[in-house]
């Protein structure tokens, strides 16, 4: 029997028949949650062709902002779990919905600030729109629609003592979202700028994974969520405040407002390119330095960095070590020398005389005479800057920072590690704690 609570279930179970759909979890103005039968821990989010503004004071129907949306989102997350980020997205089924990982939400609105307008202006009389926070300017919404999402404090938010999917958002949960929040935003800004955009706010809300009792990035992330100004010019804004501007709703102005939404749409999977593609070059003395070398190459790969490795000697071949620098001079792409050269290291050096790209020395230390090889790394003639560092893993991480200079991808993934370390420690010292009581 088809009861009327039953047939928007209907009408997906059509459309999703490869999903055994259970039941209705959650409806939001813009989205509904599905249980996932066959999939335990995650569920289905379908958006909606609704846009609203005001806490759904005005809404309309908007044909085709369901698939915009959802592509947005699933751009978005897919760019930030490349990155290192947690989230909750598991990966996009259809055009209008995406399957994530099951949680329950804190309910709270996280807003990042670069430059302040909207209500930020009408909350602090005298700051003056434009206004550039550095470091960025951070604020919290407790989800309370009755009340206008009122701005809530840190101690407002501890104080409220919330339990999800048995965890305690205590001191360290807060930090976590704190510290999330300025790096998504951060690594959402430098993608954007890539598209000369500049991101200007942005609101996201964290879960408690329930399988995993995580703190991760859910609900999602859509023209919904941030203002964007191309070319930094409020007048060409991009998302979802040419809505909230409209004096009158008409069927002009709807059309305006989803060019703007499909604008973003496209432009966001530009997002997920790199715009430069460099290298790392790793040249050795000898293959008895290949296991060192190795672990160099390993640690690129992990930023997304293509690693050539050579072999060749500067004392030994000179010729043939200027050679090789020529080949990868030669073809345009930019790239990173590291040099892998034990006892006397002439490698780094003779390339840091005879190139203008980056070098880095690596030296395979070995304990009988390392402290004295070292200097061959450290002391150079006037006119050489090379750098030296000891770890292969930082050797590779050095040559990701100078890179994630102009790739927003590498920097992405630099930014996240950043967090992730942070995250771990914090942590660490919460589980001491929990046992030293």
């Amino acid at each position: 029997e088809l009861k009327p609570g039953n047939f928007d279930l209907l009408l997906l179970g059509c459309q999703f028949l490869d999903l055994k759909l259970g039941k209705k979890l959650n409806e939001g103005k813009t989205k509904q949650i599905f249980e996932l039968l066959d999939e335990p821990g995650n569920v289905l989010v379908q958006s909606k062709d609704q846009i609203t503004a005001g806490n759904a004071v005005r809404k309309d129907q908007m044909e085709g902002k369901a698939a915009i949306a959802n592509k947005t989102t699933s751009c978005v997350f897919k760019l930030l779990q490349d990155a290192g980020i947690k989230t909750a997205f598991v990966r996009q089924h259809s055009e209008t919905a995406f399957v994530a990982s099951h949680c329950e939400m804190i309910p709270i609105e996280w807003v990042c600030r670069r430059i302040a307008t909207g209500s930020f202006l009408k909350r602090n009389p005298g700051v003056k729109e434009g206004y550039r926070f550095s470091p960025l300017k951070l604020e919290m919404f407790f989800k309370d629609d009755a009340n206008n999402d009122p701005q809530w404090s840190e101690e407002q938010l501890l104080a409220a003592g919330f339990e999800l999917a048995g965890m305690s958002i205590g001191r360290c949960e807060v930090d976590i979202m704190s510290k999330s929040t300025v790096a998504i935003f951060e690594i959402l800004e430098k993608a954007w700028a890539t598209q000369n955009c500049t991101l200007v706010d942005m609101k996201i809300e964290f879960g408690v994974n329930v399988s995993t009792k995580e703190v991760v990035l859910a609900d999602v992330i859509d023209n919904d969520s941030w203002r964007l100004w191309p070319s930094g010019d409020r007048s060409q804004q991009k998302d979802k405040q040419v809505y909230r501007d409209l004096k009158e709703v008409t069927p002009e102005a709807m059309q305006m407002v989803k060019r703007n939404f499909e604008w973003v749409s496209e432009r966001v999977k530009l997002l997920l390119e790199t715009q430069t593609s460099g290298r790392v070059v790793v040249l050795m003395g000898s293959t008895s330095d290949m296991a060192h070398c190795e672990r160099i190459r390993k640690a690129c790969s992990s930023y997304g960095i293509p690693c050539h490795l050579r072999v060749t000697s500067a004392h030994k071949g000179p010729d043939e070590t200027l050679r090789i620098k020529a080949e990868y001079e030669g073809d345009g792409v930019p790239t990173i020398f590291v040099a892998v050269a034990g006892r006397s290291n002439g490698l780094g050096p003779v390339m840091s005389g005879n190139t203008a790209y980056p070098v880095i020395n690596c030296p395979p230390v070995t304990s009988d005479w390392g402290a004295q090889d070292i200097w061959s790394s450290l002391r150079m003639p006037s006119g050489l800057g090379c750098s030296t560092v000891l770890s292969p893993d930082a050797a590779a991480q050095h040559a990701a920072q100078i890179l994630g200079l102009t790739d927003h991808l590498i920097w992405a993934k630099l930014r996240a590690s950043m967090l992730n370390t942070w995250v771990s420690l914090k942590q660490a010292d919460k589980k001491l704690q929990q046992c030293s009581l």
